[in-house]
């Protein structure tokens, strides 16, 4: 089974960025819905294209690989 993750990113300058997490939903139909419903609010407007929907499959590890903060 998988799930749709929307989030939205709006980058500020070369650097920074403010990404928000809008949902989990059970298709890529109803993740779209969402864009087209918050698309003409405030904010989400200014910055259409930074709407982003991955599909991720449950109860799986997506992350394997560890980290480093060198």
């Amino acid at each position: 089974m998988t799930v749709f993750v929307l989030q939205h990113v709006r980058r500020y300058g070369d650097d920074e960025e403010n990404v928000k997490f809008i949902g989990v939903y059970s298709s890529q139909s109803a993740a779209d819905s969402a864009i087209r419903r918050l698309s003409i609010q405030p904010g989400f407007k200014d910055s259409p294209d930074g709407f982003a929907v991955d599909e991720y499959e449950i109860d799986k590890d997506h992350w394997c690989e560890g980290f480093g903060w060198d």
